[in-house]
C-alpha cells in the first residue's frame, strides 16, 4: 500500500519545510498518482474476473472470438472470453468446433464429419465434409452464426449447417447440369 504523501516523503529534509514547495510538490504528485494507480492496476486489467466490461470483449478479439454481444450479461461474456481461451488447444478439431458452437449456441451441437486417421487407402474417398446441426444459434442471426462457422472450418471442406429444421448452409443452388424444359408461353409457337 502506498502511502498518501508518496512522492513529498521521497524529498531532503530540508525542502519539506518550505510550505510552497510542498504544495507545488503536491500537484505532481496528485497526477503522479493517478499514473502509478493505473500502472498498480495492469495485471488487473487482463483477469477476465475482474476487468472492465470493454476490455472483456477487446481480450476476446485477440483469440478470435469477435461476436461477443455488449448486450449480453457481463458474466456470459467473461464465461465465453474464458471457454474460448481454454479451447485453443482445440481449434481446427471436430472437438473445438463443437464446444464453440456449444458456447455460442447455448445448447448441444451435432457433428458429423468424414475427416479422421486411416490407414492408407482406407480412407473415405472424399473426407473433406462436415454437417453441423445445432438447435438455435443463440443470441446470433444465422448469418452471424454461419460466418462464424466458416470461419473455423476450412474453405475446402464441404459444409452443411441446419439450426433447428432449417438449413441454413448452403443456400438453395440450381442445378446447372440439369437438362432445361423449354417452356410454351401463350401466343408463341413452340418449335
Amino acid at each position: 500500500m502506498r502511502r498518501d504523501d508518496w512522492l513529498l516523503a521521497q524529498l531532503p529534509i530540508g525542502m519539506t519545510d518550505d510550505d510552497f514547495f510542498c504544495r507545488f510538490v503536491g500537484i505532481f504528485q496528485e497526477m503522479a498518482s493517478t499514473l502509478v494507480d493505473g500502472a498498480d492496476n495492469i495485471g488487473n486489467v487482463l483477469d477476465l474476473t475482474v476487468a472492465p466490461e470493454p476490455m472483456v470483449r477487446w481480450l476476446g478479439s485477440w483469440i478470435g472470438m469477435t461476436a461477443i454481444d455488449p448486450s449480453l450479461p457481463p458474466a456470459t461474456q467473461r464465461r465465453m472470453v474464458k471457454a474460448a481461451g481454454e479451447m485453443l488447444a482445440w481449434r481446427g478439431t471436430a472437438r473445438g468446433l463443437r464446444q464453440l458452437l456449444e458456447l455460442i449456441s447455448g445448447a448441444p451441437a451435432h457433428i458429423a464429419e468424414g475427416g479422421g486417421v486411416h490407414a492408407e487407402g482406407e480412407g473415405p474417398a472424399d473426407p473433406a465434409w462436415v454437417r453441423i446441426h445445432v438447435l438455435s444459434t443463440g443470441w446470433l442471426t444465422h448469418e452471424d452464426f454461419l460466418r462464424i462457422v466458416r470461419d473455423e472450418v476450412p474453405a475446402y471442406v464441404a459444409l452443411e449447417v441446419w439450426a433447428g429444421s432449417h438449413k441454413i448452409w448452403p443456400p438453395l443452388a440450381i442445378d446447372i447440369t440439369a437438362p432445361i424444359e423449354p417452356v410454351a408461353l401463350e401466343g408463341t409457337v413452340q418449335t
